[in-house]
């Protein structure tokens, strides 16, 4: 794209991690037009981890949760549109049109338009005390609710359950977690890792009860009672429901965008439209490590894929080929995962358990495709360099703790 031809005005729409980052890269790579960024709620971008714990604990303020803080925008002469929806995209146009009716015209367009929960159909699921976490506003309603001495039931054992449980124990609420798989993180992580977090979690206190899904929610007004799927019921002031999320493609899809399991892009996040772009959980990519389609739900994707669509908006082709990774906090347990490991056919594990510090490789034909790591930097950090190289590691070494992981890593 020469000088002529760069774009004037680029629309931003969304305001997560994505589109902070893409209003951040699009000034760094040297944009001097108009940036306009457009977001439902009434707050600028901010992070969504610290939400399930260190926001929902009361330990961070909410300035510190947001990804920029106010004067970035100003300065950055970003025009921020906050608690605004985009109702419409008019490719013939290139236009978005807001609730209000407003056209907003672009010549690039970027998407970052995120996910939302996955709700609970169920009766009575809309009692109060029934709470998701997914947004700020979800945590303040929450935190109304979060009280020593309250019974609480969370449905699912995913990160959010299990970081919801962590704080909740530590805040003296009576937990108890529901979970239809026969084990924690059944969707990420291997057996033996998920043992070592129930393990953890019912030695702080956690209730964890497995082959079951609420059916019904009772009370009079306000939750008092979940309904299980084995017609048992139990008492409950509070509830947090965290079975998943779904991306928001709708806007796209509407628009004729192609999308299946998310927005469709190609490798520098560009969509079916030469002149929209996407980034984040919305997104399905094209992953050269792993060689196949991917949708990641994390904030290194959102961020790295933000980088690559603000570049590729300006003309600047940078494709996007990272390693997926991401964390969770529990208790005094950082969990550093690198990788995907599905379709593994061999599992390593590297230190004890019992010393809350150890990691879990993932191996498959002798390639490792993951890692898992508890309080264990140095694995994290080697195994995923080594996934990005598509590295064939020795199960020994990797599992002699005698040998440190930069000679892993060298061998």
């Amino acid at each position: 794209m020469t000088a002529e031809t760069q774009p004037e005005v680029i629309v931003i729409v969304g305001a997560g991690h994505g589109a902070g980052q893409c209003a951040a890269s699009l000034r760094q790579e040297g944009f001097e037009g108009k940036i306009v960024l457009i977001g439902e709620e009434p707050y600028l971008p901010y992070q969504r981890p610290p939400l399930s714990k260190k926001f929902l604990s009361g330990e961070l303020t909410i300035e510190r949760v947001y990804f920029k803080p106010a004067d970035f925008y100003a300065t950055a002469e970003v025009d921020v549109r906050l608690n605004t929806r985009v109702t419409e995209i008019d490719r013939a146009a290139k236009e978005v049109v807001t609730t209000d009716g407003t056209r907003v015209a672009y010549d690039k367009l970027i998407l970052t338009t995120g996910s939302r929960v996955r709700e609970l159909k169920a009766p009575g699921a809309g009692l109060k005390g029934i709470h998701y976490l997914r947004t700020i506003d979800d945590v303040e309603g929450l935190k109304t609710d979060f009280h020593a001495g309250k019974r609480m039931v969370i449905v699912g054992a995913g990160y959010v359950g299990l970081e919801v449980a962590a704080v909740a124990l530590k805040h003296g609420l009576e937990v108890t977690v529901l979970e239809m798989e026969p084990r924690v993180l059944a969707r990420v992580t291997s057996p033996e890792v998920s043992q070592f977090f129930h393990d953890v979690h019912t030695e702080a206190g956690v209730n964890i009860l497995y082959g079951h899904a609420v059916t019904e929610f009772k009370g009079d007004g306000h939750l008092q009672e979940a309904v299980l799927s084995n017609g048992s019921t139990m008492q409950a002031d509070i509830a947090l429901i965290g079975i998943g999320i779904l991306p928001n493609v709708e806007l796209a899809e509407a628009a004729g965008i192609a999308c299946h399991n998310g927005i469709q892009v190609d490798e520098v996040c560009r969509t079916s439209d030469p002149d929209i772009f996407a980034a984040g959980d919305c997104t399905e990519h094209p992953n050269p490590i792993y060689g196949r389609r991917i949708r990641l739900e994390s904030v290194h994707n959102a961020l790295e894929q933000a980088k690559t669509a603000a570049a590729a908006a300006l003309g600047k082709e940078k494709p996007y080929a990272q390693v997926p990774w991401f964390w969770s906090d529990q208790y005094d347990l950082k969990l550093q995962m690198a990788g995907l490991n599905q379709g593994y056919d061999e599992v390593v594990l590297r230190g004890d358990p019992k010393s809350r510090k150890f990691a879990a490789f993932y191996l498959k034909d002798g390639v490792l495709i993951a890692v898992d790591a508890i309080n264990a930097a140095p694995e994290y950090m080697i195994g995923r360099k080594l996934i990005g190289e598509k590295a064939r590691v020795a199960p020994e070494r990797l599992r002699d703790i005698n040998v440190n992981m930069k000679e892993v890593a060298d061998s």
